[in-house]
């Protein structure tokens, strides 16, 4: 799609790109305000989950256990929140989503990376929206090099 953020990706836009399927992008989310937050973005403009091909389908759930099994290994994940939240394509007066679920890893000890502590202050819970998401350029990094390293292994 021509106007589509996702289906127009530049090289600066896949810079946090950990890994690359057939079908989908896995990308670390931009914001970390739960460490390793990730997104799964499908390569073929769709608008709802309901239009996934059967190839797509089983795509997903190889990447879900993939990314699971990854922040289990590489971040001591605990558990996940896994959500298709379309809403924000729908503000736009002619809306054209695409589909992408997010991923927001949850842990019930701190995480230490380079030295820094991050802690998720609401582990049993659900995911809070509007959530402090500072972390270092430093330690981004580092979880982004750690993903990528597992997950293309």
């Amino acid at each position: 799609m021509e106007s589509c953020d996702w289906c127009n990706l530049s090289e600066k836009d896949k810079q946090f790109q950990v890994y690359e399927g057939r079908l989908w992008f896995v990308f670390l989310s931009d914001e970390q305000d739960y460490i390793g937050r990730c997104i799964l973005v499908l390569k073929r403009h769709c608008n709802s989950m309901s239009e996934m091909t059967d190839d797509e389908w089983e795509e997903l759930r190889n990447l879900v256990c993939k990314v699971e099994t990854c922040l289990k290994a590489v971040l001591g994940a605990t558990l996940f929140n896994w959500s298709c939240l379309m809403n924000d394509f729908y503000k736009e007066a002619a809306p054209d989503p695409h589909l992408h679920i997010h991923v927001r890893p949850r842990y019930d000890k701190p995480v230490i990376l380079n030295g820094s502590t991050y802690t998720d202050s609401e582990f049993g819970h659900h995911y809070a929206l509007k959530k402090s998401g500072d972390i270092s350029p430093e330690d981004k990094e580092e979880v982004f090099i750690r993903l990528k390293e597992w997950l293309n292994r």
